[in-house]
Formats: structure tokens, sequence, C-alpha cells
């Protein structure tokens, strides 16, 4: 265990070293979730476009995702591990490269950020993959949201695979919660993928 821990600060510090002055302020925003509001809005647009009024339970599925990840994360996780994030870690104190002062809370394993993104995610790529062929590039948002958790001094790279794989877990168990609801309560009955 300690050779993975070393191997995980090593990772960090290398990744969290590439840095310059203007992509700090890329990383910085990219990193908040409402600078994504357009991008939900449009994947909202989708769901109601193709599942009409049966989007309600595509919702209900994508609510309990994030409320999976975000709770096994938060309230589970980052208690009983009580892993310090690398912006707290006594021992990388002037090593790690923060922006603008932003250092998280004190604990970091798992990444709910990771969890969060890599949740819905996938939700979203089976529900939207039968329509639109193009549906995987949302990974492509959360691996660049999860990234910007390591640029930003506040996740260590184990932090961000634990937390991707919590999500993509929470993101299943919503997808087939949403098919349940679909088939058993939609105006037509949902196609299983």
């Amino acid at each position: 265990m300690e050779t993975l821990i070393d191997l995980d600060k090593k990772i960090f510090l290398f990744l969290n070293g590439m840095h310059s002055p203007i992509v700090d302020q890329v990383m910085y925003y990219a990193s908040e979730t409402l600078l994504w509001m357009p991008l939900f809005l449009f994947l909202f647009f989708l769901i109601f476009k193709d599942y009409k009024k049966n989007g309600w339970y595509i919702l209900l599925g994508a609510a309990l995702t994030i409320l999976l990840a975000d709770q096994i994360t938060t309230s589970f996780m980052k208690p009983f591990f009580a892993r310090p994030r690398p912006s707290h870690e006594p021992t990388l104190q002037g090593v790690v490269h923060i922006v603008n002062g932003y250092a998280g809370g004190l604990y970091g394993f798992a990444s709910s950020h990771a969890a969060n993104t890599f949740g819905m995610a996938l939700f979203i790529w089976l529900t939207l993959k039968q329509y639109h062929e193009r549906t995987s590039l949302i990974f492509l948002w959360a691996a660049l949201m999860t990234y910007t958790r390591i640029y930003l001094g506040v996740h260590y790279p184990g932090d961000i695979l634990v937390g991707a794989g919590v999500g993509l877990l929470a993101g299943w168990i919503g997808f087939k919660i949403s098919r349940w609801l679909l088939n058993r309560f939609g105006n037509a009955p949902a196609t299983e993928t």
C-alpha cells in the first residue's frame, strides 16, 4: 500500500507541476459546475426531445446517479479514509501548485467531482447513445473535469480513479432504475440497452 501511495504522490507532483498562469485560470473555471450549465441544459433538451414526457423518469435516474455518487464519496469515503488532499498534506506544503488560493476541504479520497462527472457521463451515454452516435464525447468532459482537480492541487490521481469507479457504478445503477421506471410507468416500453 505504501508503494501505491508513493506512486500516487509522484504522478500527482508530475501532473500538478505542469502549469502556466494562463492555463491556471482556464483550469480553475473549468472545474466549476456552473460553467457547464449550457451543456446540462442541452442534455436536458435532448432527453425531453427523445423521450418526450418520459424524460422525467430519465431525470429521476440522473438525480439518483448524482445522489449515490456524491453521498458515497462525500458522506462515507472521505470521513472514513480521512486522507488529506495534496493541498492539505503537510509533507507537500510549498510543493503543490494551488490556483487562486483554492485548497478544497480537508479530505479528498475519493473525488466527488470524479464520481459525479463520470457517473453522469455513463448515465448520459447509456441513455442517449441509441439516439445520438456522438454521445460518447461526454467522457471527454468527464476527463477534463477530473484532470482539473489534479491541476488545481486538490486531488491525487488515485482519488480520481476511485471516484470515477464509484461514479460509473452509480451511473449504471441510475440508468437501470430509469429503465425500470420507463418500463413500469412510461407511456411506451423503454428499449433495453
